[in-house]
């Protein structure tokens, strides 16, 4: 990112608002907001198999594992706001396991860049599929979308679902179901 650049383009936002850039308080906020974007979006300078690490172990272990309540946070690509909330994901190991801790490493890659929360939902899930070949992978995010809360429609209180299945959790309901009781009630 070009820090200088982001900062012209904030200061020249805040004349734009009908601010004055040299007031007080604002005198280094083009730099702020520019290194808090930097910061926001650092998932389109990860790359995968660095995040992964060679964190994928062979061991014959067939059922299900589960990393629940993952924290994240996005930036919804339609008006550069935050969305927010918690990812749940599952796989069924065919012969590789991931280290636990790659799983919340994955969320952050891709809910560190401009998203939606649909595809962000699948990018884990296909990622986790690809890197371990599973017999299947479950991912579930929720979350509250300040693009919903703060303008348009306003409603504070409404969250939105998104869920991806491939495998076993996609073509077997019990399996599926069996993911959603463990993940439980899920109040955000």
């Amino acid at each position: 990112m070009n820090q200088n650049k982001v900062e012209e383009i904030i200061n020249d936002l805040l004349i734009q608002i009908g601010e004055d850039p040299q007031r007080e308080g604002l005198l280094k906020t083009p730099e702020r907001v520019a290194a808090a974007y930097e910061f926001l979006t650092r998932g389109y300078n990860q790359n995968i198999d660095d995040v992964m690490n060679e964190a994928i172990f062979t061991e014959k272990y067939d059922e299900m594992v589960i990393v629940k309540n993952i924290d994240f946070y996005s930036m919804c690509e339609h008006h550069m706001l935050p969305f927010y909330g918690k990812v749940h994901v599952a796989y069924i190991p065919s012969g590789k396991i991931i280290g636990l801790s790659k799983i919340p490493r994955i969320v952050d890659v891709f809910a560190r860049r401009l998203q939606v929360q649909e595809r962000m939902t699948q990018q884990i899930a296909d990622t986790i599929n690809k890197y371990i070949q599973p017999a299947g992978v479950a991912v579930v995010s929720e979350s509250f979308h300040m693009c919903m809360m703060m303008r348009g429609v306003e409603k504070q209180n409404s969250s939105a679902t998104a869920s991806a299945m491939h495998g076993i959790f996609k073509d077997d309901s019990k399996t599926r179901n069996e993911f959603i009781n463990l993940i439980g009630p899920r109040n955000l």
